[in-house]
C-alpha cells in the first residue's frame, strides 16, 4: 500500500502540474463533443506512438477491470508487463481517471 508520504508527494506533483496551460487544455477537452474534432486535436498534440500507447493503456485498464491475467492482457493488447503493472497501480491507487473512463465506456456500450 502507498505510504502517506508518497501520496502527499504525488499530490504535490499533480498540483504543480495544474498550470494555466494545463487548465486551458482541460477546458478544451471538456468542451469538445465531436469525436472527429477531438481526434484532430489528438493528432496535432501527440505523436502517433503517443496516441497508440495512451489508447493501449485504456485497453489494459478495461482488461484488468474484467479480471484478466497479465499474460492474457499482454497477449491481447501487446502491452508490456511494466505498462500493465503501472495501469493496475493507477486503478488501485490513482486519482480515479481510469475508473471514470471505464464507467463512460460501460455507459456508452449499454446505450448501443
Amino acid at each position: 500500500m502507498q505510504s502517506e508520504r508518497a501520496r502527499r508527494r504525488k499530490g504535490d506533483c499533480m498540483s504543480e502540474l495544474r498550470t494555466p496551460e494545463v487548465e486551458d487544455l482541460l477546458t478544451v477537452l471538456s468542451t469538445l463533443d465531436d469525436k472527429d474534432t477531438i481526434f484532430q486535436l489528438l493528432e496535432d498534440l501527440f505523436t502517433i506512438r503517443e496516441i497508440r500507447e495512451t489508447s493501449q493503456r485504456l485497453a489494459v485498464a478495461r482488461q484488468l477491470d474484467a479480471g484478466n491475467s497479465y499474460a492474457a492482457i499482454e497477449k491481447a493488447t501487446g502491452a508490456s508487463a511494466t505498462t500493465i503493472a503501472r495501469v493496475s497501480k493507477c486503478l488501485s491507487y490513482g486519482s480515479g481517471g481510469y475508473n471514470a473512463a471505464l464507467n463512460i465506456l460501460d455507459d456508452v456500450r449499454k446505450q448501443q
